[in-house]
């Protein structure tokens, strides 16, 4: 029961305590601490970003924004953030976001390129990529100024400039079967590559770059030579069939092979150094072969089996090639000619000569002079009877008639003779003319009537000799039998025992006594010749 005094007594009025607004709820301290932590990542993703760069590339096969991943020795140093086409839709622009260790990338020799599976003339690559996708290649660049675009390669670079090794420039009159990749051998022994070629500002050649591996570097020097070891090097000459390869795969892909001639290297050859590439071995261990003369022939004969860089050589000297042959008319005498254009090294024929002051006051054109009043002639000759190949052969014909040549004549022309064969035939057609003018019918009659009387000749003879044989045959066997007793006669008396021997033999040694005595006289004579007068000395005394 309540007291009705505590009903009407007033509320006591309640106290209101503030709380302090300087403490913060616990809960804002979530999205602060994220707040700080997302700043914190901002400032360190701000920290270690690196570079932005744009490649350029024909296709954007293979890259996925946001995953692919750029590369160099196998380091990821960026990622593609966005692919899009260009305005003007002939390639793409790819966005790279380096990393901050990667800033050297950014020089402007820097190349990139896309590693995916590939097959070409250095081999398989990128196969790794069949299973982790493709990614961006990078080569580091040297340059000191720096770009943010570049023109992103669309196959890797045969040889990086971390490589250790030498560049080399090769002038070649084409590239043949050659490409990047193909390699360079030394000694059959693969020593680097091709790394790239272009053509030359006149368009008369081509200009390639080799890469030569360290330490193989070394064996290149100013007097190496350089030729295309290309597939197989097959000569068919006078001298027979050659064949020639480094390895197979140059059979297929080509390939570049060097050396020095003879073995004997000279000094080291600095790098970017030009050299020669020449088409095949042989001609790249050639001497230098000096100036050049041109010589114009003319042949009255077939040409069939000789062309363009057939032999020409000085009893089995080489000493030129043959440039071009054709046919002309020749007005005056009204026929055709066969006119070749040689060219001819005269000092092939002087290697390891020291030629004198006497003979280098005369030109090149002097002495071919003073050579065909000796009886220098052109000829052609079969080098090979299976192949019919035939060469120019110059040799001295000291019977051959005296021809002058023209020495302001440019080419001069070089008196020719036939060839042999061909005066033979020659020769046999003439004979075979001369045959053809026998009245071979008429001689055949004549030797009829002859046989015919021949004939009759013997059947008279036949007659004679039974005739000869009834009527002769006795008196000839008497006349045999005197013959015989003639004979027995003059054997016995030519017998060493006949009496008619006995005495030459006599005869003869008194001849030789009265000869003695003669001789004994003579030397007395010329000893005392005043005894013809006065006699002997010891005669007086008695």
């Amino acid at each position: 029961m309540t007291d009705p005094q505590d009903e009407t007594r007033p509320l006591a009025k309640p106290v209101i305590v503030r709380r302090r607004n300087w403490l913060p709820s616990l809960i804002w301290l979530i999205p602060i601490v994220a707040a700080l932590v997302g700043v914190a990542l901002v400032a360190r993703i701000l920290f270690d970003r690196g570079p932005e760069v744009v490649l350029t590339f024909k296709t954007a096969e293979g890259l996925e924004a946001g995953k692919t991943a750029v590369k160099y020795k196998d380091v990821q140093i960026g990622t593609v953030q966005t692919i899009r086409l260009a305005s003007d839709r002939t390639n793409v622009r790819v966005v790279v976001q380096l990393n901050k260790e990667a800033k050297s990338f950014t020089a402007q020799d820097t190349r990139f390129w896309v590693v995916r599976p590939r097959l070409d003339t250095s081999g398989i690559s990128g196969l790794g990529t069949l299973l982790s996708g493709a990614y961006i290649g990078a080569d580091a660049g040297s340059s000191e100024e720096t770009a943010s675009e570049f023109t992103g390669l669309e196959a890797p670079p045969i040889v990086t400039r971390d490589a250790s090794g030498k560049q080399f420039l090769l002038r070649a009159r084409d590239v043949g079967s050659l490409d990047i990749g193909s390699p360079v051998y030394f000694r059959r022994i693969k020593v680097g590559q091709l790394a790239a070629y272009e053509l030359d500002g006149d368009g008369r050649g081509v200009l390639l770059r080799v890469f030569i591996n360290a330490p193989y570097d070394k064996f290149v020097g100013v007097n190496t030579r350089f030729w295309h070891a290309s597939g197989l090097d097959v000569q068919l000459s006078a001298s027979g069939v050659k064949l020639r390869t480094q390895s197979l795969a140059t059979i297929v892909l080509g390939g570049i092979a060097f050396q020095a001639p003879d073995d004997a290297q000279g000094p080291l050859a600095q790098e970017n150094t030009t050299f020669a590439l020449a088409e095949d071995e042989v001609t790249a261990m050639k001497e230098p072969d000096g100036p050049s003369q041109p010589l114009l022939m003319y042949f009255n004969q077939s040409l069939r089996g000789l062309s363009p860089g057939s032999v020409v050589d000085f009893r089995g000297v080489e000493i030129g090639e043959v440039k071009s042959i054709g046919v002309e008319f020749d007005p005056q005498g009204r026929e055709f000619r066969m006119p070749v254009l040689v060219q001819v090294y005269p000092d092939r024929l002087r290697r390891g000569q020291n030629l004198g002051t006497q003979e280098s006051r005369y030109t090149q054109t002097e002495r071919l002079k003073f050579l065909v009043d000796k009886g220098l002639r052109a000829q052609l000759r079969t080098g090979n009877l299976l192949t019919g190949q035939v060469y120019v052969a110059l040799d001295f014909f000291p019977k051959s008639p005296p021809v002058k040549i023209d020495l302001n004549q440019n080419p001069v022309e070089m008196p020719t003779v036939a060839n042999s064969l061909d005066e033979i035939q020659a020769q046999v057609g003439d004979i075979a003319r001369k045959l053809n003018k026998v009245p071979f019918e008429e001689i055949g009659r004549d030797l009829r009537k002859t046989l015919a009387t021949l004939d009759k000749t013997l059947a008279s003879a036949e007659q004679l000799t039974s005739s000869l044989k009834n009527d002769v045959s006795p008196e000839m066997a008497a006349a045999m039998k005197d013959v015989r007793k003639t004979l027995n006669s003059a054997e016995k008396t030519l017998a060493d025992d006949s009496p008619l021997q006995q005495d030459m033999r006599q005869t003869l040694q008194e001849v030789t006594r009265a000869a003695g005595s003669l001789r004994v006289l003579t030397d007395y004579l010329e000893r005392h010749p005043e005894s013809l007068l006065r006699g002997k000395p010891e005669d007086k005394k008695k």
